[in-house]
């Protein structure tokens, strides 16, 4: 079971998802599969054996503008709809409502109180 509080999952925020395969693959030694996503676009989730390691997406349209590659990290919560009205009354900001992944679990994106952007999720394994 997944607990409440941890960084849960990484993903690369990359405008050139096979230039970052070729070093991570090449320096770390992780393997990559992907994953369709909704849209036509898709996911890329990094693996070392047979362990889920983190992810990439690509950066794609004008949202992006301005933005640097980055690593996101996300942070498991048992509720994620709760835990952003506690956000929201403390200072933080929700820069994406939540949003279901299917078989993956429920994410929000938002700022916290001293601009630090980050993902919340609760996991699918966390209702589960």
């Amino acid at each position: 079971m997944v607990e409440h509080g941890i960084f849960y999952w990484n993903e690369l925020m990359t405008r050139d998802t096979e230039k970052a395969r070729a070093f991570y693959g090449k320096s770390i030694g992780w393997t990559f599969a992907e994953m369709p996503m909704d849209g036509g676009s898709t996911y890329i989730v990094a693996n070392l054996g047979d362990k889920h390691v983190g992810g990439m997406f690509l950066m794609e349209g004008p949202h992006f503008d301005g933005v640097p590659e980055h690593w996101m990290s996300y942070i498991a919560v048992d509720n994620v709809d709760e835990r952003l009205e506690l956000a929201v009354a403390h200072g933080g900001e929700v820069l994406r409502p939540p949003f279901d992944v299917e078989g993956i679990g429920r994410i929000a994106i938002l700022k916290d109180a001293g601009g630090a952007v980050m993902g919340w999720m609760t996991p699918a394994e966390m209702t589960g």
